[in-house]
């Protein structure tokens, strides 16, 4: 199921437009009104489509999410942005300031819609097909100050754009991490509140915000609501584990499968610019690129990764691709290429002994990334691709994450249990993995699960982060993040790395923020 996507019937309302704070997105000042717009639910949900659409999260998706999440979690090494492999990042990194605009618009997006909705609302529109957008706008709203409370700490939050405009008072301060948690966990109960029980595939549901709240809590270490709000959604019996795991992230045909709460929606179709899913070229191996599918393998594997997987873990040859690995039915074909075609000829295989241009694979990992990787292009065996584009959508929640926060909680922070039903939920992850049931587990335990089970989804510096400074340095010092030639260890890991410099674009016309925080609640 594809989101229907929204063009012209959010521009009259919902037009937005830059003011002197990339962060502050506005509607525009020119009068429009809502009275032509937004009169049934198809008017509604076009335009709440909009943030579940590839275009406004791409600058987050694509290599943001991977820099910070995976790069500085250990999980993938990189050429490229090294600053986030060697704790170095500046005020002026891509990724900072690419992550940064895109919450803040989709914030802004939010925010606008809400208004609108709102005042349609007031006005007598049905409250039937308007409260569940403005639910889905408080959704993502609360999502989007919680990943910020996690990568920036201390944040400044915008709730009424136009008003800050009008107001001509840009100068917005940094308001404590605390604060922040607190108001996205706000939006998240009013999301909870006015989200149907059910809707269709790909659609925001109560249990979408139950779940996100369940990792809120976590992350807050209020186990006993994070417990709560898990086992909601456990014992709403919506959700079950896929069994094509490696399928979910590599096929169009899994999206929106029954693991997923909420994922962005890709679409590949036409010209996929801005819609489609960009990571494939950043992740396939350049031994996979052909006529169709861009493969220049920006992240690639980590050996401190690598070692994490316990013997016959199917999560290993689902999530990497190594020596050994192949897919015979893809089957790449390059012009001019004797010898690569005659190697790839009756199918795909990662080998890293034949020379790069015949076909190998030379990383500096020796590894590549098949998660979100759809292959070398539909004519050569794989999904379809248009260059750098597939459809495959990116998930941002799944019942994998829902069993594992149920199963941490339950531990609250004590050495071991050996709980029945936190058993079940762990041995419910790692028998789809092929492993055998723990009797019993730590917290260490529930880490090793959370790093294998989301490697290269973007969550895993988080947790590492959410353990708080000294066991966060203790598991960032003994990662060995360097490549098959040479062993790189930090060894220079200090406080002020657990969370990510505010653009410095945003401080020079905003100098609030660079000055400490402030408290947002009286």
């Amino acid at each position: 199921m594809k989101l229907k996507p929204l063009y012209a019937l959010i521009l009259p309302a919902v037009l937005l437009s830059s003011c002197s704070k990339d962060f502050i997105d506005r509607p525009s000042l020119s009068g429009t009104t809502t009275g032509n717009y937004y009169n049934n639910a198809d008017e509604v949900r076009a335009a709440t489509s909009t943030l579940y659409s590839g275009l406004p999260w791409r600058n987050y998706e694509s290599r943001a999410q991977d820099a910070i999440g995976d790069v500085m979690g250990g999980n993938m090494f990189t050429y490229t942005d090294v600053e986030y492999l060697n704790f170095s990042v500046s005020s002026a990194s891509d990724r900072v300031g690419a992550a940064w605009g895109a919450f803040y618009k989709i914030i802004g997006y939010a925010n606008v819609m809400m208004k609108t909705f709102e005042e349609k609302k007031a006005a007598g529109g049905g409250a039937a097909y308007l409260d569940p957008a403005i639910a889905e706008c408080h959704f993502i709203r609360g999502t989007l100050y919680f990943y910020i409370a996690r990568t920036w700490g201390a944040a400044p939050i915008i709730t009424d754009p136009g008003a800050t405009a009008l107001s001509g008072n840009f100068n917005i301060p940094r308001y404590l991490q605390k604060d922040v948690l607190r108001f996205a966990l706000d939006e998240l109960k009013l999301a909870e509140t006015g989200l149907p029980e059910s809707d269709v595939p790909g659609r925001l549901t109560k249990y979408s915000a139950k779940g996100m709240m369940a990792k809120l809590y976590l992350y807050n270490k209020d186990y006993a609501n994070a417990k709560a709000k898990a086992e909601e959604v456990i014992n709403s019996g919506k959700y079950m584990l896929v069994d094509d795991y490696m399928g979910m992230f590599t096929k169009m045909s899994q999206n929106n499968n029954a693991e997923t709460l909420f994922s962005i929606q890709h679409q590949l179709a036409g010209d996929p610019w801005g819609t489609g899913n960009i990571k494939n070229p950043d992740r396939g191996a350049g031994a996979l690129r052909t006529a169709e599918a861009d493969a220049w393998e920006m992240y690639v594997p980590s050996l401190d990764l690598l070692k994490e997987y316990e013997f016959g873990d199917l999560r290993r040859k689902w999530s990497v691709m190594e020596q050994g690995w192949s897919n015979l039915n893809w089957k790449p074909q390059r012009a001019n290429s004797p010898k690569y075609n005659a190697f790839m000829a009756n199918g795909f295989k990662y080998d890293t002994l034949q020379p790069t241009e015949d076909g190998g694979s030379l990383s500096p990992t020796r590894s590549n990334i098949i998660k979100y990787f759809a292959g070398p292009g539909k004519s050569f065996g794989g999904e379809a691709v248009l260059g750098q584009n597939s459809g495959n959508n990116v998930v941002l929640l799944r019942y994998a994450d829902i069993l594992l926060i149920y199963a941490e909680a339950t531990l609250a922070g004590a050495a071991s249990t050996n709980d029945a039903k936190a058993l079940d939920a762990l041995n419910k992850v790692r028998s789809r993995a092929g492993l055998t049931p723990r009797t019993s587990f730590t917290l260490d335990n529930i880490l090793h699960e959370r790093r294998v089970e989301f490697a290269f989804e973007g969550d895993y510096w988080y947790d590492i982060q959410r353990q708080g400074f000294a066991k966060a340095k203790s598991i960032i010092e003994k990662q060995n993040r360097g490549t098959v030639t040479g062993a790189n260890y930090i060894t220079t890991f200090t406080e002020d790395k657990m969370f990510l410099p505010i653009p410095a674009g945003e401080i020079v016309q905003d100098p609030e923020l660079g000055k400490d925080p402030v408290p947002y609640y009286n």
